[in-house]
């Protein structure tokens, strides 16, 4: 089945997203940033630099950030990190579709005292891409292929002397695991009981 920006508009709609419960010391949000493409719906994911100060230095995610004082809510957050990221400015190019649950973040096999909400956009019209040091690459991944099982496997996360076995999907060089897997599957699993309802009503 191939999935619609309308099958995400109904998904997203189909409930509102789940709050992170217990007090966290900061909140923060990450752009899921999505597009209309000749083989079906992509969906956007960076590459983090290298930084020894980045707990998530050299994973593949999507754009975001921590909240600022200055931001009026976190889908400002949202948007003001894609902007300084990479330069995508989706107060003026994009439509919010919706939001996704927040997570509580895990960097380094450890958690985090800090919740992030994930904010689905469709990006209508694109600009000239400007990554920022924070950023090496950027990549448009087919949702389609992102959703079937074929790109679907595992991963060893090695932390210290621990290695861990983890969900991910694996698109070429990239590997898309952890907190960002996390997100995706909670798209997933929206669009999957959106299609599941639709099959119900037509029985």
């Amino acid at each position: 089945m191939r999935v619609s920006l309308n099958d995400v508009r109904g998904a997203l709609a189909s409930r509102a997203p789940a709050l992170v419960g217990e007090p966290v010391a900061a909140r923060a949000a990450v752009a899921v940033i999505l597009r209309e493409a000749r083989a079906g719906i992509e969906m956007l994911f960076i590459r983090r630099a290298e930084r020894e100060s980045d707990p998530w230095s050299g994973q593949v995610g999507f754009p975001g950030g921590r909240a600022e004082a200055g931001d009026a809510d976190l889908r400002t957050t949202a948007r003001r990190e894609t902007l300084e990221e990479i330069g995508i400015d989706l107060l003026e190019d994009a439509e919010l579709l919706g939001g996704l649950d927040e997570l509580r973040a895990v960097a380094r096999g450890r958690p985090v005292d800090l919740a992030i909400a994930p904010f689905v956009f469709h990006l209508r019209r694109g600009g000239t891409l400007r990554l920022s040091e924070e950023v090496t690459s950027v990549h448009w991944l087919e949702l389609d292929l992102l959703l079937g099982p074929e790109h679907h496997g595992r991963f060893q996360y090695r932390h210290g002397d621990d290695t861990v076995d983890l969900p991910c999907v694996r698109m070429g060089d990239l590997v898309i695991w952890g907190l960002t897997y996390r997100m995706f599957v909670g798209l997933r699993e929206r669009l999957s009981g959106l299609a599941s309802a639709g099959a119900h009503t037509a029985s």
